[in-house]
């Protein structure tokens, strides 16, 4: 038996650093939304008590570096399987941009604990599976469950809010990536010049007023975090009629929201000279689509 699982990419509609904990983490509110673009990744038992990880991007590493690796052996440990019977092969088909802020690296992670749980028979709970999860990544509970959702501590306290209306959403990613690390290091060394409408954004999400939602997107790396060509990408996209404009996560990644398909493929085209990696997509209700594949 195979569990194949379709690990979509997310975006912060809003993202606010509340403050810096005592250890080392940071207190976030976040409005996170599931998006359309996704890794696919496929797991399978197999004897010897390893881990073995294929990826068709050779600049992600296939080792215990690898968010996958980790949450492997996270769920390994939690569900408390040991070797010989622990064995897993996992496939990565990479379709998310890396080190871009749409938590590819999450994703993985997300989608290997939800395989294994299914691959093991173990029938934890969706909550229980996120509690693993937290243990390797903040952005993995998000990416287990998934939709639209209110993430606050570190990103692993998880609050429904009313679904994002259908749009379009385009995603511009500059040639190089940003280490999350670093952009909080950034954070702790510079703090933030003012705080974003976390209440006036909660308010236009449980409304649903899309055009609302697109005017307070706003993101507290923003104030800190150096992305080239950044104005000329939102331009770009407020030009070609999108309700707002905003960078993902610690960066670089930046998306804009449209109402209508058109103006997003004009918008994406002319892009194109700013960013290498450019995508039209739309939100997405899930963090993981699971298959099981019968052999």
């Amino acid at each position: 038996m195979k569990v194949k699982v379709n690990a979509y990419a997310k975006i912060n509609l809003m993202l606010d650093i509340c403050a810096k904990r005592t250890d080392g983490y940071h207190d976030l509110f976040m409005i996170m939304q599931s998006v359309g673009i996704y890794d696919t990744v496929t797991a399978q038992r197999i004897k010897g008590g390893n881990i073995v990880i294929n990826c068709d991007n050779a600049d992600i590493p296939t080792d215990s570096r690898n968010i996958a690796y980790k949450a492997a052996e996270a769920f390994f440990e939690a569900a408390k399987i040991r070797k010989p019977s622990r064995g897993v092969h996992i496939d990565i088909i990479k379709r998310i941009p890396h080190a871009a802020g749409l938590a590819g690296g999450s994703a993985d992670g997300a989608a290997v604990i939800s395989a294994l749980n299914i691959l093991y028979d173990k029938n934890l709970s969706e909550n229980e599976l996120c509690g693993i999860g937290s243990k390797i990544g903040a952005d993995i509970p998000f990416c287990i469950k998934g939709g639209t959702l209110l993430a606050q501590g570190i990103g692993e306290v998880l609050s429904k809010v009313r679904t994002l209306r259908k749009c379009y959403i385009v995603l511009a990613k500059p040639d190089f990536g940003v280490n999350t690390g670093a952009a909080f290091s950034q954070f702790d060394e510079n703090g933030k010049v003012h705080s974003p409408d976390c209440l006036g954004m909660l308010k236009a999400v449980y409304s649903r007023d899309l055009r609302d939602i697109s005017s307070r997107l706003e993101n507290v790396f923003e104030q800190f975090i150096e992305v080239p060509n950044r104005i000329y990408m939102k331009e770009i996209m407020r030009n070609n009629n999108a309700l707002g404009a905003c960078m993902s996560g610690s960066g670089p990644t930046v998306f804009g929201i449209f109402e209508d398909k058109n103006d997003a493929e004009i918008a994406a085209e002319e892009l194109r000279e700013y960013a290498n990696e450019v995508f039209i997509t739309k939100p997405v209700n899930k963090g993981c689509k699971i298959s099981v594949i019968d052999e």
